[in-house]
This record gives structure tokens, sequence and C-alpha cells, in this order.
């Protein structure tokens, strides 16, 4: 998961806790304050009438019972009833259809003309709906001479109530939907530069010390950033050094070493002994063990730097090229050359000249190597080139120690001499193009080195 989706949601857990926390207690209390709100003013304006018609309850008095009875209906938005001690209705704000019924029996009526005050929320047979039922008696000298009864659908009180809390949910929403926007821009301010630090970064693995990282962000990021800069220009700065001493070493050396090749030559043709002739044909053998080792330095301080452009290399023809250029000296040592492949080759990308290098230093210790009268086999498959011979293949534990620089395995040291440095430019030149260089003994006898593009096979698909 990238930091900028984990920064994103990390900002939408807490406001969305935030908007929970404030959301759901403040829609909880405004529910109840509404119902406390509601059967207030019920009981409330219930009293009022109940102590204004203790003195209408006469038959003459009816009209203004019923006027207050009105006026009581419209403040509460309900209907209002006045009944008797009996539960005979006087006064109905519904119209005079109920006038002279008996509502003895319902319960709010029954508790109020006992003396009762009664307030209960329950569902109604006649209107098939809930409401609110609030009774109190109407009392003169302390008896109750009747009741007053105040009837609210619950219905209107409960969707304003569900508008209410709407409104929170969609305020809710708007305020995590500007908090998502808000985090959204923090997040890609915070992740926007660490990113190109990890480009930067990465174009450094891959060999590019001249890449800087953009000074940006934060100011813990901006240090981080310049540090970065400051290291990798360091750690360019004492590479470049270590190959300029290497080249420029390697360099120098040539001219002693082609002037003490004609001293050593001249001192061979002058020579009239057998033995002075053998010593002078030893030294000029270590002249050029030293003048290639001298020529692969040279090589080993530009590896990595991709001197030359990349090209599309097919596996299959750079096989045949290798058997082609080495077919001559095998030849010379009577070790027989075989090509196989399993005929699925790949194109992989890299510079012709360094893939030919590489497979060359294989090519060479493999023949110098094998037993006269051998076969060196060259083989390719959709992401490799392979040369296995019939050598002395390793010992144990040597197969990573050969791919170190002038280190010569047990078979080196009793077989040709060498410069210790050829496998290790074959690893350093296949790698700066993607390819691995994997050393392992040969099922029979002799070793297998194999230099694989593990990207072969899917670059090869979306060429084909």
């Amino acid at each position: 998961m990238t930091l900028r989706r984990t920064l994103l949601l990390a900002v939408s857990y807490v406001l969305l806790l935030a908007v929970v926390a404030f959301g759901v207690p403040l829609a909880v209390s405004l529910r109840d304050r509404v119902d406390a709100e509601v059967r207030g003013q019920a009981r409330s304006q219930a009293d009022l009438l109940a102590a204004s018609a203790s003195e209408l309850l006469s038959p003459s008095d009816r009209s203004a019972l019923g006027r207050l009875v009105d006026s009581s209906a419209e403040s509460v938005r309900g209907r209002v009833i006045v009944v008797n001690a009996s539960g005979k209705v006087l006064s109905d704000s519904a119209g005079p259809g109920e006038v002279g019924s008996d509502f003895s029996t319902r319960p709010e009526i029954e508790a109020a003309t006992n003396g009762s005050t009664y307030q209960e929320q329950r569902y109604s047979q006649t209107l098939s709906t809930d409401i609110l039922a609030t009774a109190v008696p109407v009392l003169e000298r302390g008896l109750p001479v009747g009741a007053v009864r105040v009837t609210q659908s619950v219905d209107a009180v409960n969707g304003a109530v569900h508008r209410s809390i709407a409104g929170i949910a969609v305020l809710g929403a708007c305020v995590l939907a500007l908090g998502l926007i808000a985090g959204a821009l923090i997040a890609q301010r915070i992740a926007k530069p660490i990113g190109r630090l990890a480009d930067a970064a990465n174009d450094v693995a891959a060999g590019d010390l001249d890449v800087r990282a953009p000074v940006e962000g934060t100011v813990e990021q901006r240090k981080l950033a310049r540090s970065f800069n400051e290291m990798t220009a360091r750690v360019g700065r004492m590479l470049q050094g270590q190959r300029d001493f290497v080249a420029d070493s390697s360099h120098q050396l040539r001219t002693p070493l082609t002037g003490l090749r004609l001293q050593v030559e001249e001192i061979r043709h002058e020579a009239t002994g057998a033995e002075a002739r053998m010593a002078a044909d030893a030294a000029l053998r270590e002249v050029d063990r030293l003048t290639a080792m001298v020529n692969e330095l040279l090589v080993l301080s530009r590896a990595g730097e991709h001197e030359l452009p990349a090209e599309d290399v097919d596996l299959t023809e750079t096989a045949d090229r290798l058997v082609s250029r080495w077919r001559r000296a095998a030849g010379e040592r009577r070790i027989s050359l075989r090509r196989s492949s399993d005929g699925r080759g790949r194109t992989v990308g890299c510079a012709p000249a360094d893939l030919d290098r590489a497979l060359d230093a294989l090519a060479e210790n493999a023949i110098l190597y094998s037993p006269q009268g051998g076969e060196v086999e060259i083989h390719d498959d959709a992401e490799s080139i392979a040369i296995l011979d019939r050598g002395p293949g390793f010992e144990e534990g040597e197969r990573e120690a050969v791919l170190e620089r002038f280190y010569r395995g047990s078979a080196g040291r009793r077989g040709p001499q060498g410069t210790g440095l050829g496998l290790p430019i074959a690893a350093e030149l296949a790698g700066q193009w993607g390819g691995v260089l994997t050393l392992q003994d040969r099922r029979g006898g002799g070793a297998q080195a194999r230099i694989s593009f593990p990207e072969a096979s899917a670059r090869g698909k979306r060429d084909r």
C-alpha cells in the first residue's frame, strides 16, 4: 500500500470516528428533546384547558367550552375533548359527531376521571396509527368533575425528527467529504516528495549517480533530500576517482609492459642456450598475463557505465556468434563445440558488445579447463545462454568465491594460468543490463556457467 493511500485511510478513519462520535449523540439528543417538548406542550395545554373548563361544564356554557377546545386543538395540532365525570363527551374539537359518546372505557379517560394524570403513546384502533394521549382531570374543590384529553399523531413528530436526523447525516457526509479532500491534498503533499526521492534512489541503484532528488516538501523532507543528494554526490566522486585511478594506472602500465615485452623478445632472440630461451619464454608468458590483467582491469573500471547504447539482442543469434568466434580456438585444443537450443529464442535489451565480452570470458574458461578431446556445449533457451564443459568443476564453496576479483579456484591453481578477472568481468557486464551469472556443477562432471535475463520471456512476448 502506498504512503498516500495509507495517509488517506488514516484521515478517513479519524474523520469517520469524529462524525459518528458527534453525530449519533446529537441525533439521539435531538430526538429526545423533540419528544420531551411535544409531551410537555401537550401536558401544559391540557392543564391550562382543565383549569379553564372547570367553570364551563354546565350546558349553558357549552359554546364557550367549544371555542376554548378548538383554540387548544389548534395550539397543539391535535384533537382535544372534554368529558364529564361519567366519561361522556361534552365538547370535541373534531366536531359534534362524538358529543354525548361514552369514553369512560378509554384508559386515559378512566385514569383522568379518577383524578390521575395520564400520558402514554399507544396505537389507536380508530385512526390505525400511533398517537400520544394526554389526559388530566378537571377539578372542582379538589374533586374530579371531568377530564380533558389531548391526542396527537406521532407520525408528524417522527417525520420532523427523521428530517432533522437526515439533515445531521447530510452535514456529517459533507464534513467527511471536505475532510477527505483536504486529507487527499495533504497526503499528496507529503507523499509526492517521498515518491520523487524514491525514484531518484531507484535511478542511483540502476547506476545513474548524476541524478539528484528535488529538495521540496516539509523541513524534514527537504533535509532528507539534501542528505541524499550529498551522499549520492560523494559516492559518485569516490567511484569516479576509483575508475579514473584504475583506468589511468592501466593506461600508464601499457607502455612499460610493451617495452618490457620488446626487451624480453630481444633477449630470447639473442639467447644461445635452451635454458635461457625457456626462461625468456616464461618471462614472455608472465608479461602477456600481466598485459591481459591490465586490459581486464580497464574493462572492470568501465563496467556499469553503460557506455554503449542498448539494443534488442536475440539470444539464439548471440549463441551462434559465440560458437563461430571460438570454433577455431577450440579446434586447436581438440575440443568439439556442440550447439543446442530449445527453439524459444527471445530478445533482451543490452549492448551486444558487452554481452559478447561476458560470454567470451565464459567460453574461454570452458575451453581452457576442458580436457583435450572433450566437448563444450553452448545452449540457449527462452531467457538465458549456458556454456557447459567437462572440466574439473568446482570444489565446495568455490562457486561464489570465483566471482570475486583475482580469486582463482583449485582448478585454476592447478590448470592454466589466468588473471582471476574473467568471471568477475562477465558478472559485471551482464549485471549492468539486468543479467545474472550463475555457476553450478554439471551432472556427470564438469561445470555450467549461465547468463540469465529474468525479464527476457516477458519482453519476448511483448515483441512478438
